[in-house]
């Protein structure tokens, strides 16, 4: 089996870091499931990867009910563990990938039968375009159980402090897709070239392969796993926390892709290019705050174990360490995306007519870097003491405000450039104050226990 890291005692910095690398490296590949479809797809035309832009919108989406079952069962198996109570972790385990099956099924029929309503919400312009983004829809639908347990299996095998096996199994899936996606996009041999169906296709047995990966683990799993019971009755008072956890999660999860979805119907204004461009640029956006992404998942398993073993001070040190990795990254990815963007957009959409708009985009929204890795690092930190309303209502408030603010700015000389700014503009807010409740989160914690007369 592969090593479980100590994460309540010894050093702070070593074990976080040999955590989180793995962390971003799976946070990495997920997201380039749909990277590597639009970098293939790029090549047929900015249509195609409008449509798989479009469809990702939904598997965005797919994201709340994921997170409903993901977060709770997260963090009640890292502080389980942390008590030293496997068995309870074993129930919650349990649980989140039951919720997790139902969940998926359930949003398959909904894409399956649903796409072609779903697309036309876009109001996209090419009737191409709207056709190979309802295939590319139903396709990847009906990988939704694949999806969702990759997603729960990552996470919970990551509170057991291995995250190795994690990125190992993802690493083959994005392999995988990265060879099929050319040979069922363009055709090789006896097999016809599908476009971007075939993109979807990749996609879909990729993400299969993972789940086939995941399962060997299990089957061999001598700590968490063993005391899992999959097919046992579902223990629906075990249900109800850990939605009740996750519900504000789930919910920020929900609302941001919607939020998107209104302001990719206003960018669909100025063309499907400029959605190709938007959809492109998020992309890269998300390579840069990978890092970001690692230590929020990192912190948070760490302060969940932390705090179920009572170690409080442990947990605040993490946080700190944390932060100061990731403050330096963002300042990284802001000068990457600032100074480098015109080369780093053409390996995407190589066509000089758009690349102009994609450099625009990668230049304003490469301001907010730093700030994006706070909000993320300390929403993880939130979910590790076992409070994620905090985080999210000011993750939901903030970026509805970007509706208006999107509306407003492009009504001005900056165009499209103001849709750009109103991103950037509400990342940095939610950065800076979801930082600054934090603290008053753990000024309340501290009073709390010191009239309970526990070390703070």
């Amino acid at each position: 089996m592969a090593k479980r890291i100590d994460l309540l005692s010894g050093s702070i910095i070593s074990p976080l870091t040999r955590l989180a690398l793995p962390i971003m490296g799976t946070s990495l590949i997920q997201m380039a499931y749909n990277m590597v479809d639009m970098i293939w797809v790029g090549r047929t035309g900015a249509g195609g990867v409008a449509a798989v832009g479009a469809a990702g919108m939904f598997m965005w989406l797919s994201g709340c009910l994921m997170v409903l079952a993901r977060m709770g069962g997260q963090v009640y198996t890292a502080q389980r563990l942390g008590a030293g109570d496997v068995e309870g972790a074993a129930r919650y385990t349990a649980a989140a990938l039951q919720m997790g099956t139902a969940f998926s099924l359930l949003y398959m029929i909904a894409l399956v039968a649903g796409a072609r309503p779903l697309i036309a919400f876009f109001n996209l312009n090419s009737p191409q375009v709207v056709e190979d983004a309802v295939i590319y829809l139903r396709i990847v639908g009906l990988g939704m159980f694949s999806s969702y347990i990759n997603q729960i299996l990552s996470a919970i095998i990551t509170t057991t402090g291995n995250s190795r096996t994690p990125f190992l199994a993802m690493a083959v899936g994005l392999g995988i897709n990265f060879f099929l996606d050319p040979v069922l996009i363009f055709g090789l041999g006896p097999i016809p070239g599908m476009g971007v169906a075939g993109a979807a296709i990749a996609t879909v047995l990729a993400q299969v392969i993972v789940t086939v990966i995941f399962w060997l683990y299990i089957r061999k799993d001598d700590h968490l796993f063993a005391h899992v019971r999959l097919l046992a009755r579902p223990d629906f008072k075990v249900w109800g926390e850990i939605m009740k956890l996750s519900l504000p999660s789930a919910l920020q999860n929900a609302i941001f892709p919607l939020i998107s979805m209104v302001i990719a119907r206003l960018i669909a204004g100025w063309g499907d290019d400029a959605v190709a461009v938007q959809k492109v640029g998020s992309q890269i956006e998300s390579v840069a705050w990978m890092m970001a992404d690692g230590f929020s998942v990192a912190v948070n398993s760490f302060i969940a174990q932390n705090v179920g073993a009572g170690n409080y001070q442990r947990a605040k040190k993490g946080y700190r360490v944390s932060m100061g990795i990731a403050s330096v990254w963002g300042v990284f990815t802001t000068l990457l995306l600032v100074f480098a963007g015109g080369p780093i957009f053409g390996i995407f959409i190589p066509d000089p007519a758009i690349a102009p708009m994609g450099v625009g985009y990668l230049t304003i929204i490469g301001y907010c870097q730093l700030f994006v890795c706070w909000e993320y690092v300390t929403t993880g930190a939130y979910s590790g003491f076992g409070h994620t309303l905090t985080p999210s209502l000011v993750s939901i408030i903030l970026t509805a405000l970007r509706i208006p603010g999107a509306l407003l700015l492009s009504r001005t000389p900056l165009g499209l450039d103001g849709i750009w700014w109103s991103l950037s503009i509400s990342a940095m807010c939610k950065g800076v104050l979801v930082v600054i409740l934090f603290f008053f989160f753990l000024r309340r914690k501290e009073a709390a226990r010191r009239r309970e007369g526990l070390p703070v």
